[in-house]
């Protein structure tokens, strides 16, 4: 079966692969390891749809790497709002800064995950895409692909060895990065997580899940555990026409953008405020690891060092999305 699949798979994807605005399309010119770097590191734990829109933005004001290198952080950082996992773009900032230092991206798996926030996944497909290398690359598309063409009963996340071990034997030496970008396609399309499309699927014939009548149930997911809800509360101080801002700390939630100020809130432990008078409401999100009921709260004197940002400005000034969310509640 291995040996048949990338012949399989490919055929298909020459005639339907999806037209992105990152990707160069089947027999065309060499990508731009730049563009596929920077959609890779955008569509982690990202949507297309949502990922279209900044990359399109990021390219159109940065379009190189040394241009995105010579970026003060806190651009890239405001840019970057609303696209959420904000360490990625501290990350791809101190990345491009040591691809301009060395001149160019390399072009081996073990060189790009030397970069800055390149773990195993983005180097491979770095690596495949841009540079056609032979690598393995599995994101959570590709992952589904496997454990249904080859039936991987363990649950996840011990069934991700296997998964990639499977995916090492199916991987070409040839088109490497086609065959990457193909698998993404098929899982995204086709072989999606409900409902999949077997009848249009090109591998069909030689996938194990399917014989085992219901592909659906792979790969096997390992129940999920509640996430906490924390609360925290955040303050609009308003002067003059402005908001009082502050920026977080480089590190930890957030770290680096800029927000209202708020109670000390985190991931592990609520806010320490105590409930107000001048609460103007709730806000509410969801975060990978945990949700959060926000508080938003007038109060007078500005709280740690900030600026008075201008209020009719106020989306220009990179909000994450749950202070953004906070922002609105108390302009309403």
């Amino acid at each position: 079966m291995s040996a048949s699949v990338p012949a399989l798979l490919l055929d298909w994807y020459d005639r339907h692969a999806r037209d992105l605005p990152w990707r160069m399309p089947p027999g065309g010119r060499e990508p731009d390891p730049y563009r596929v770097w920077l959609s890779e590191v955008m569509l982690q734990q990202t949507t297309v749809a949502a990922v279209k829109p900044y990359f399109a933005a990021f390219t159109a004001r940065w379009p190189t790497v040394e241009a995105l290198a010579a970026t003060p952080e806190a651009d890239v950082m405001a840019a970057w709002a609303g696209l959420g996992y904000y360490s990625r773009a501290r990350n791809l900032v101190k990345a491009a800064r040591a691809v301009a230092e060395l001149g160019g991206f390399p072009d081996t798996e073990e060189e790009l995950r030397a970069l800055p926030g390149l773990g195993a996944y983005t180097a491979a497909a770095v690596a495949a895409i841009a540079f056609a290398r032979r690598a393995v690359v599995v994101d959570a598309n590709v992952e589904r692909v496997v454990a249904r063409l080859f039936a991987i009963a363990e649950p996840l996340p011990g069934g991700r060895k296997a998964i990639r071990a499977r995916a090492g034997d199916i991987t070409p030496e040839a088109r490497a990065g086609d065959f990457a970008q193909a698998m993404m396609d098929l899982g995204a399309t086709v072989c999606t997580a409900r409902d999949p499309r077997c009848l249009l699927c090109p591998l069909s014939a030689v996938c194990l899940g399917r014989a085992d009548g219901d592909p659906a149930r792979f790969p096997v997911k390992a129940a999920r555990k509640p996430k906490p809800m924390r609360r925290g509360t955040a303050w609009w101080i308003e002067r003059e026409g402005a908001v009082w801002l502050v920026r977080r700390e480089g590190r930890g939630m957030l770290g680096g953008m800029r927000a209202l100020p708020d109670d000390g809130w985190s991931a592990r432990a609520d806010g320490s405020a105590a409930p107000v008078a001048q609460a103007l409401g709730l806000v509410r999100h969801g975060f990978t690891h945990f949700d959060i009921e926000l508080s938003v709260a007038r109060r007078r004197e500005p709280l740690g060092e900030g600026e008075w940002w201008p209020i009719d400005r106020i989306g220009e000034a990179g909000l994450p999305t749950l202070f953004a969310k906070a922002a609105r509640l108390a302009l309403a």
